[in-house]
């Protein structure tokens, strides 16, 4: 008799991978956690976690939860939880953070600003007028 085993790998549901020689323009909304290995350009929005793999090149404004900068990345990014800077990794441009949750491993890049913001609004991941007026076009429809 065979049994049966599940496909699934647990937490798989929410996570978006973004592999190694892939590549991407314009716009990520991720509800869930991504890795990124690829390259990526343009505006990211992340609910939970982002992890930029080491041969992951990401050219970006990020709105997220957690950052894991494993790769390379150029751009702005709002994170409302903790910015790891890896050995191998390197961030250019300017973090915005509730806390100082930045961490940066011996070898790892950080040339830009860290700022600390108590701005609530800055760190909410949804456009709620956005939201309204989207509703509001498909209800026109």
């Amino acid at each position: 008799m065979l049994s049966r085993r599940s496909t699934e790998i647990k937490g798989s549901k929410n996570i978006t991978i973004i592999a190694e020689g892939v590549k991407v323009e314009g716009k990520i909304n991720c509800p869930g956690s991504a890795r990124i290995d690829g390259a990526v350009n343009g505006e990211i929005t992340i609910e939970k976690e982002v992890i930029i793999g080491k041969e992951g090149k990401v050219e970006a404004n990020i709105r997220t939860k957690n950052a894991v900068i494993a790769g390379t990345y150029k751009g702005d990014m709002i994170a409302s939880g903790e910015v790891e800077i890896t050995t191998t990794g390197k961030f250019i441009g300017n973090l915005t953070q509730k806390d100082a949750l930045l961490t940066i491993a011996k070898g790892g890049l950080f040339k830009g600003e860290s700022l600390i913001s108590s701005n609530a609004d800055i760190f909410k991941l949804k456009d709620k007028k956005k939201d309204i007026d989207d509703t509001q076009k498909v209800n026109k429809i």
